[in-house]
């Protein structure tokens, strides 16, 4: 019997919290490059009553997300997408992040937008990074924007002498993200489909508690404790903007980028946590 079907990419913390709020009733793919992890998740969500299966896929190759949306579509029409994959400034060098975040994102939502189901929606997770990147000029995001996914990389503005560092790169894939979802999101509507993206601030997962323990551990507990909220946010957080946004109360709401990072960003900005104060 044919289901509709969720693709997750991504076997982590934020996007089983989604697949969990959404995926009842649904055939779960979950994508990860990493086989382990695909399988570690899939074996919790079966476990609690979900229907998942687990496969490879690598986010920076065009022929893998391929492979992974056709193993989707013999289960079923693809109602849901939901993406999590990607790697962080500590954990990949600068042309790695590009393929993956920035190249990765751009085609996983062009290809999905081709096969997504009417009504279906799509979320991808952003980061608040990219929130903090200094305004880009009109025609820059538009080139983030519309560039065709194979043209990406070639663009001035990502070429090595451009980019400062792994942390630049992230911010840039990320402001990238954003871009794409709301050109994506033109194109998802000629099917009746919504695109969004959601830009989560620290949120406490296994890794983020690594990073706690890590070389940087200290600026994020900076960050944290100076934001309005003063504490870390929970992938259940996450999932509850997932939640509205991929449900009926969110019908009206596409191409859209959705900041859940209890107000670091605004503290960046005109609190605490400013450059110029010396916070």
């Amino acid at each position: 019997m044919n289901k509709d079907v969720m693709i997750l990419t991504g076997a982590g913390q934020i996007g089983m919290a989604i697949a969990r709020r959404m995926g009842y009733g649904m055939k779960i793919i979950v994508g990860d490059k990493r086989k382990e992890n695909a399988d570690a998740i899939a074996d919790i969500l079966n476990k609690a009553g979900f229907d998942a299966l687990p496969a490879e896929m690598d986010l920076a190759s065009r022929t893998s997300i391929l492979a992974l949306i056709d193993m989707a579509q013999q289960y079923g029409k693809i109602k849901y997408l939901v993406n999590a994959a990607g790697v962080s400034p500590s954990q990949a060098s600068v042309e790695t992040i590009l393929k993956v975040d920035l190249y990765g994102t751009a085609v996983l939502l062009e290809e999905t937008g081709k096969v997504i189901a009417e009504n279906g929606v799509g979320v991808t997770i952003s980061s608040q990074s990219g929130h903090r990147l200094p305004a880009l000029d009109a025609e820059i995001d538009r080139l983030l924007a519309c560039t065709p996914t194979e043209e990406l990389l070639s663009l001035g503005i990502l070429q090595p002498q451009n980019i400062r560092d792994t942390l630049h790169a992230y911010q840039l894939a990320k402001r990238c993200n954003v871009k794409r979802v709301m050109a994506e999101a033109v194109k998802w509507g000629k099917c009746g489909a919504r695109i969004n993206s959601i830009s989560p601030g620290i949120i406490v997962t296994p890794l983020a508690i690594d990073e706690f323990n890590g070389p940087r551990g200290d600026f994020y507990k900076n960050m944290f404790a100076k934001c309005p909220a003063g504490r870390p946010g929970t992938a259940d957080e996450v999932a509850n903007v997932a939640e509205l946004l991929m449900n009926e109360h969110g019908a009206f709401i596409t191409g859209a980028d959705f900041l859940v990072d209890g107000g670091a960003t605004a503290s960046y900005f005109y609190g605490p946590l400013c450059p110029q104060t010396g916070a």
